[in-house]
């Protein structure tokens, strides 16, 4: 079932439901040089069967917070403990990269972390926070996969390149972000798992002073990181 992101009941809903996005701080933790149009392997796949490694912990220590779990596990969503968490990551890796092979969509593999790179020049037109339509299938077989996947924190954080107001950059990364949250509920993704952030110009991939560069920088980032 695919809903349009303009609709406004939906983005309504989104907001409610997301209504401490903005207070999330989050830091990505690795950045790698490969092109985000080829199929991307692996960076790391460690701290199995021990739960969060250093790099996983690090981000899960920024956004979960006491209350974000709460509201999960008041949800009926169950915690991963032990070996559980590496396997169960494992098959949401898996399943992601089968879905999104060939689809311009990155897939960074952290410890136990996920992270979804969405390039700009694919998800939005120039200046848009308007998800493209051709972007809309792309976006129904993550939201497929992450909604199967419930025992996952769902962190979508916009980011710009250095061009223009700083002020205008760090309002449209959170605008691209919030829509991408919004389509996300939309296909039925549980919204208590969801947290929105921009961070504007603040965390590039490459340098800001060629156009290949300022390419790479526009993205929308999707960090799965496991409830535990």
């Amino acid at each position: 079932m695919t809903h349009s992101p303009a609709s406004a009941m939906v983005r309504s809903r989104g907001r409610r439901a997301i209504v401490a996005a903005l207070a999330a701080v989050l830091v990505l933790g690795a950045c790698t040089t490969v092109d985000p149009y080829t199929q991307e392997e692996k960076t790391s796949n460690t701290a199995k069967g021990a739960g969060i490694g250093a790099a996983a912990g690090a981000l899960a220590g920024i956004i979960i917070g006491g209350n974000r779990k709460g509201l999960l596990i008041g949800a009926g969503i169950g915690a991963l403990t032990g070996a559980a968490v590496g396997n169960y990551m494992d098959k949401q890796e898996a399943e992601l990269r089968a879905k999104l092979e060939g689809t311009g969509v990155r897939v960074v593999r952290t410890g136990d972390n996920i992270t979804l790179v969405m390039p700009g020049n694919i998800t939005f037109a120039t200046d848009s926070a308007d998800i493209t339509s051709n972007f809309y299938p792309v976006l129904n077989s993550v939201a497929i996969v992450v909604d199967k996947y419930e025992k996952t924190y769902v962190d979508v954080i916009g980011h710009t390149d250095s061009t223009g107001r700083r002020e205008y950059n760090q309002e449209l990364s959170v605008r691209r972000a919030q829509s991408v949250a919004d389509y996300l509920i939309a296909q039925t993704v549980t919204p208590e798992r969801i947290v929105v952030s921009g961070k504007g110009p603040d965390y590039p991939l490459a340098p800001n002073d060629t156009a290949e560069g300022r390419q790479l920088n526009r993205r929308v980032e999707i960090v799965l990181t496991p409830l535990t």
